[in-house]
Order: C-alpha cells, then sequence, then structure tokens
C-alpha cells in the first residue's frame, strides 16, 4: 500500500487534502444555511428552499460547460480562476445581511463549484494511472468526508445557525488552497500529462456525443432521482428537525447527525469499496439508491434520537455505494478527450439538489414540521424512481462490453 500512496501525483495529493480541507470549512456553514435564513432572516420554509436550491440550479446550468471549457483550454487555468472566485463568493456570503443578498452569493457559489469540481476530478484522471484510479477517486471521497466529520460540529459551536463568520474561515482557506495549487502546478508542469493528439470535441459535438450515448444518458436520468434523495438530508432534514416538535435543540441534534454521516461514511467506504470492486459499475448504484429511498421514509417514521440514528447510517451507506462508484463509471464509458465533458455533463443531475429544497420547503409549508410521513413519503418515492432508469443503463452496458471487450480499457 505504502508503495501504490507513493506513485500518486503531487498533484493529486495537493486536490485530496484541499478538498478535504476545502469541506472542512464550507460544512461548517453552508449546512446551517437553510437553519439562518429561517431563524434570523425569518425566511419562510419556500423563501429558504429556493435561496437553497438556487446553487444546485446555477451548478446545473454551467456544469458541462465547466468540464468542456477545462477540455479546450486545460485544467490549470480553470481551476485556479474558479478557486480563487470561489473564496471571493464566501466572503460576500459573510457580508450578507438580506436575503437578496444570499441568493445572488449562493447563486455564485454553485457556479464556481460546478466549475471547479469536474475540472479536478478530470485532472485527477488525467494524472493517474488506470491501476491506481479507483484507490484515488476513493481518497477524494473519504477526505470529503473526514471533512465533514468535524465541521458541523465546528460549525454549531461558533454559532453558524445565527452568524455568518464562518464564511470567513472558509474563504481564507480557499485562498491558501488556490495559492498551494498555483505553486504544485508551477512546480510539477514539467511531469502533467501534455496536450490530447486529439482535440477536445466543439460544444455542438459534445453536446451530441454525450446525449447519444445510450449507457451514459440513462445514468444521467437515474442518477438525478438519487442526487434528489441525497439533496434532502441538508435542505429538507434540516429545516424539518429546526421545526420539528417532536425533537428539543433540532440543529444540534442535525449537526451531530452530519457528522455521524461523515463518520460511517469513513468506516464503510472501504470494506464496501472491496466488497464491490469486481461488481458491474452500475449495481452498487441500484441498491445504493434503493437504501437511500427507505432511509428517507425512516426519517418520517421517527420519534426518537435511536431511530433517527439508524436512519442515517442507513442513509449513508447508500450514499456511499452511490457516489464511490459513480467517478469510476463515468471515467469507465468516456472517451479520453471528453473526460472533463463527460464529468461536467454529470453536474446536470444536480437538478435533483436543486428540487430537493424546493419539493422540501413545499411539503413542509403544506403539512407543517409535525406530519413527519406526509412530508418523506412523497420524497422517498420520487427517489426511488432512480433505479428502472439505472437498470436499463446496466443492461446495456453490459451487453455493449460483451459486444467490445476492450471499451473498458479505452473508455468507448
Amino acid at each position: 500500500m505504502k508503495h501504490i500512496l507513493k506513485q500518486i501525483h503531487p498533484l493529486a495529493w495537493t486536490i485530496i487534502i484541499g478538498t478535504m480541507f476545502g469541506r472542512l470549512v464550507t460544512s461548517m456553514s453552508i449546512p446551517f444555511l437553510s437553519i439562518y435564513l429561517t431563524r434570523v432572516l425569518e425566511a419562510t420554509p419556500t423563501q429558504t428552499g429556493i435561496t437553497v436550491a438556487v446553487s444546485s440550479l446555477a451548478g446545473v446550468l454551467v456544469s458541462f460547460y465547466g468540464g468542456y471549457i477545462s477540455d479546450r483550454i486545460g485544467r490549470k487555468i480553470v481551476m485556479l480562476v474558479s478557486v480563487f472566485s470561489w473564496a471571493a463568493v464566501f466572503f460576500i456570503f459573510a457580508a450578507a445581511e438580506h436575503l437578496w443578498v444570499f441568493f445572488v452569493a449562493n447563486t455564485l457559489n454553485g457556479l464556481c463549484r460546478a466549475v471547479f469540481e469536474p475540472t479536478s476530478r478530470a485532472l485527477l484522471s488525467d494524472i493517474t494511472s488506470p491501476q491506481n484510479k479507483l484507490l484515488v477517486f476513493n481518497l477524494r471521497y473519504a477526505a470529503i468526508n473526514l471533512g465533514v466529520v468535524f465541521g458541523p460540529i465546528i460549525g454549531f459551536q461558533l454559532g453558524s445557525s445565527e452568524s455568518t463568520f464562518p464564511f470567513v474561515i472558509s474563504g481564507l482557506v480557499y485562498i491558501a488552497y488556490g495559492l498551494i495549487l498555483g505553486l504544485q502546478f508551477k512546480l510539477h508542469h514539467a511531469n502533467l500529462p501534455g496536450r490530447l493528439a486529439v482535440a477536445a470535441p466543439r460544444l455542438r459535438e459534445a453536446l451530441m456525443t454525450t446525449g447519444r450515448d445510450r449507457v451514459f444518458l440513462p445514468v444521467l436520468i437515474g442518477t438525478t432521482f438519487c442526487v434528489l434523495g441525497y439533496g434532502h438530508f441538508s435542505s429538507t432534514l434540516a429545516q424539518y428537525l429546526a421545526r420539528s416538535p417532536i425533537f428539543e435543540n433540532g440543529s444540534q441534534m442535525f449537526s451531530y447527525m452530519l457528522s455521524l454521516n461523515a463518520i460511517t461514511v469513513l468506516v464503510v467506504q472501504y470494506p464496501l469499496v472491496r466488497t464491490f470492486r469486481n461488481a458491474p459499475p452500475l449495481v452498487p448504484l441500484i441498491l445504493g439508491n434503493l437504501l437511500v429511498a427507505a432511509s428517507l421514509l425512516l426519517f418520517g417514521l421517527a420519534e426518537g434520537i435511536v431511530l433517527m440514528m439508524i436512519s442515517v447510517i442507513l442513509f449513508t451507506v447508500g450514499e456511499v455505494l452511490l457516489f464511490t462508484m459513480m467517478d469510476m463509471l463515468i471515467d469507465r464509458i468516456a472517451k479520453p478527450e471528453w473526460k472533463g465533458t463527460y464529468f461536467g455533463t454529470i453536474g446536470f443531475n444536480n437538478i435533483g439538489n436543486v428540487a430537493a429544497p424546493v419539493i422540501g420547503g413545499v411539503l413542509l409549508s403544506q403539512f407543517g414540521a409535525g406530519n413527519g410521513l406526509a412530508v418523506f413519503i412523497p420524497i422517498a418515492i420520487t427517489t426511488a424512481l432512480g433505479v428502472p432508469f439505472l437498470v436499463i443503463a446496466h443492461k446495456r452496458l453490459v451487453g455493449r462490453e460483451k459486444q467490445t471487450p476492450e471499451s473498458v480499457q479505452i473508455g468507448l
């Protein structure tokens, strides 16, 4: 294992460690945004849902372009511009005092994330050997959750549900991340892969290619429903706990649930990846979708902390199955010169994150936080709608690879 870790490119380590600290500071602030808006600014659940959802909507609108632009002009410039812009956005959050400013800031937050994330994942794919890609993608995912273990608890202690000060810390950390990234690009410029011999596709060609991919398209639709279910955790559930008459001090409970979620990821990720590493890549996605849907139903049934925490663990196992294999799946079905485009296009599944806060806000406004089942039954059902599409994608991928076994290696 030590020998394998030494083979990982220094830039890949920078992204992995930077991701850990980035998620640490953002999980101190962003998950508490819906609570802050309802408590401090006295926004309605629907207003809060729209303000939270706009980040994902902005991401959906530009996610394709983020990955596509990085294919056209290179990963370095896209990553550096987006990371420093992201830092500026956090300072806007910190200075915001009105709902419309939070709306604008969260829009910019989604834009920066939608450009930076697919580009960083495409770069990880570029600089990592095929045999180490599963390890590197899972190290990145573990780094995300290692940051989230401590972030919500620190955020709660700093008063994130009643203050915007934690956003200042986020901005400073992202400035440091950008400076270190710039230095690493300069130090390892000679060791980075050269431009691909095949030119990156034109925009129209890229859209047609991903749209006509008979495996990718149902994956995109199916994972949109998965992301819809996942998005309710940090939006609908946060508001539900904060308002529910069943739970005392729901905000504190939510911070512990976020940390339990991250700790569970770290505990189960390696065993699950080891168990499913030789399985068809869509099988864990299907199982993960079903587990997330079941856990959302249990959130509505829970009347005490024990069942709520069991639901979080079940939710987290589903989350791990969904997201640990997704990057490998996209890497597997994309051509080398279209990696950024495919990683960007899969970002369209964040339409689920757009819909989740709005649907949750409407359900909470309609039925109230005292009626958990009326809120969470529709959410669980819509999440499970992703399963048929993932089953279709699984059958098509198996058929494709039977016809052209070499596609696993060449990314067709």
